[in-house]
């Protein structure tokens, strides 16, 4: 089936396709993070390292990005950095899910590719954090639906502080002079 729509229309409307700060993914994660007490995350900071000079420009340009790109860092979509845990917030469309991927019928190898080069680059960066001694947690976006949210926070649970009951967070400079993370309340 053709596309209904022109190719300026079509690249008109991708071009408003948002990389971060999507509704349906990263910010409904902040809001399974606020809702259960999920606490020490931030926001889209940079894990910096180092690739050795040895990794081949013909290496890096297989995993999809340049050379300044993957020996600058990542940007996982949510750190943990006291836990040296990363949360990415995989799109199932963009990054090929098993149960929700489609397959594009127009322009069919180009999309084929793109997301082949996109599952290729997250087993990359996995492998690098993990190398690094981090922990990484991929979320796909149809486990941020409602009706599996209990299984997300468990699996999350897992690697992430969650506030007791009656507590609230302490500023991070309290940890400099020993004092616990969390005080309680009244």
């Amino acid at each position: 089936m053709p596309d209904i729509f022109t190719k300026k229309k079509r690249s008109a409307v991708m071009s408003l396709i948002r990389g971060a700060g999507n509704k349906g993914t990263e910010l409904r994660l902040i809001q399974v993070f606020r809702a259960n007490d999920i606490t020490g995350w931030r926001r889209g900071q940079m894990i910096r390292f180092n690739l050795q000079p040895s990794t081949s420009n013909s290496e890096r340009s297989k995993l999809g990005v340049g050379r300044s790109k993957l020996s600058r860092g990542v940007r996982p979509d949510f750190v943990f950095p006291r836990l040296h845990v990363a949360v990415f917030v995989d799109g199932c469309f963009w990054h090929g899910c098993p149960q929700h991927g489609t397959k594009p019928k127009t322009n069919a190898a180009f999309w084929r590719e793109k997301i082949a080069r996109n599952r290729v680059r997250d087993k990359e960066v996995n492998r690098l954090l993990r190398a690094k001694g981090w922990k990484v947690i991929r979320v796909w976006e149809h486990e941020l639906r409602r009706r599996v949210e209990a299984k997300l926070v468990r699996r999350l649970s897992r690697l992430c502080p969650r506030r007791p009951p009656g507590t609230r967070c302490v500023h991070p400079s309290a940890l400099l002079q020993g004092q616990p993370l969390t005080q309680t309340t009244g």
